[in-house]
Formats: C-alpha cells, structure tokens, sequence
C-alpha cells in the first residue's frame, strides 16, 4: 500500500524547495483545469508536514493568491492533493456591488479539512472567476448562507454560519478539495470570456442583464437592487 501521508509529504517538500531556489517571495505555479489534481479528492491535513513546514506553505499560498490576484486558493490550485485553503478579500471597491452581493472586506484566513452545510433555503446567482480557468466566468447558484465546519491552521476547531460572499468563497474553496470546480455548478449559457463582454457582464451588481441577453435563468432568491432581508 502507498504510504499516502509520505507521498504527500514529498510533494510538499518539493514544492517548497523549488519556491526557495526561486527567491524570498516567490510564488507558487497555478495549475489549470485539465490537471488530474483538480479533479481528486484531496488528502485531509492530519500533521503530514512539521508546524515550519506548514507556516512556510501558508506562507507561499497567501502571496500566490495575492499575485493572481485571488479572494482563496486551494492548495490543490498548486499541485498539492492537501484539504488546506487560504482566503482574502478586500471588498471589491464599489458599495453598491458589496451591498447587493452582502460582500463586506474578509481578513486574510486558514481553513483546514473545511466542510459546508446550506442553512435555511435561499439560493442567490452571480458570476465567479477562478484562478485555475483563467480567461473565463460564469454564473453560479450556491447557499446564500452555509455553515463551515473544520479547522484554522492551529487546529482550533471552526463552526461559523457565513453568509453572502464570505459564504460563496468558503464553498467555492471547499468544493476544489472535493474535486469540483465552479464550472461544474455553473449555468453553461452565462460562460463568458473575460474580454470587454465578460467585464461588462461581471461590472453588473447582478447578473440580470446577462441572462437576459444569454438566455439564461436565476433563482428566485438572488437579490434586485438589495440586499435580502437578514
């Protein structure tokens, strides 16, 4: 039998070193759809790699994301089959779209062997990009609302009810661990390029116009021109 925490081990371990050669603030390859790690079930983090090793790697994560630029990356988005996330969000500058998408600024974050859970039964659309399909976004429909269940980098134990953009970005991170991509909850008619279509589609607080245009559906809870009702 494969020694599966060592083969993990490895690969991080290589990682690392090609990211020192590299210089202090390297950052790490993105792989892209089509790369078998993006389609695995990743390996849960249970002390594979020392507490160096492990801040070293959050470390190389955090700027990646950062440098794309990205609100989370997965670590299966470096090549690494290891149920680790990191997430980051600044807001996205204009108050009418962090109203309508309820996407309020995220302070940088861990989530280790994360895991959701819809809470009540409102469902709301919007477009989402992704650092593993680059030139492309397309509308999804996820949980306005989940609860994220796991662990923080210290192992201290996390169960939080999240909700709007926060929520979105906790699933689409989770969901890459699982060997799913946003485009596989995507509505197929709403895929844009992101050219000077797929930004003007993406500057919409909500997508109505494009599914207007595209001839796709929304859900009856994604929001008009407010937020929903807490």
């Amino acid at each position: 039998m494969r020694d599966v925490d060592g083969w993990v081990r490895d690969h991080v371990r290589r990682l690392l070193d090609a990211v020192r050669e590299a210089g202090p603030d390297a950052v790490a390859p993105i792989v892209q759809a089509g790369h078998p790690v993006l389609r695995s079930v990743a390996v849960p983090f249970d002390g594979q790699v020392d507490d160096a090793e492990l801040h070293e790697l959050l470390g190389v994560m955090h700027r990646t994301m950062r440098a794309a630029p990205g609100v989370g990356l997965a670590a299966p988005q470096i090549g690494l089959p290891l149920a680790l996330a990191v997430v980051e969000d600044p807001g996205p500058g204009d108050d009418e779209i962090a109203r309508v998408r309820e996407r309020p600024a995220v302070a940088y974050r861990v989530l280790v062997n994360p895991r959701y859970a819809p809470e009540g039964d409102d469902v709301v659309a919007f477009y989402e990009g992704c650092l593993s399909v680059e030139g492309y976004q397309a509308v999804v429909a996820r949980p306005r609302r989940v609860r994220l269940t796991g662990a923080d980098e210290t192992g201290r134990a996390l169960d939080e009810v999240l909700t709007g953009w926060p929520a979105r970005i906790a699933q689409h991170e989770t969901d890459h661990l699982h060997g799913t991509l946003y485009l596989d909850r995507a509505d197929p008619r709403s895929l844009s390029a992101t050219d000077a279509w797929g930004a003007h589609w993406g500057t919409e607080p909500v997508p109505r116009a494009a599914a207007r245009a595209l001839g796709f559906g929304l859900p009856d809870g994604t929001p008009e021109d407010t937020a929903p009702q807490r």
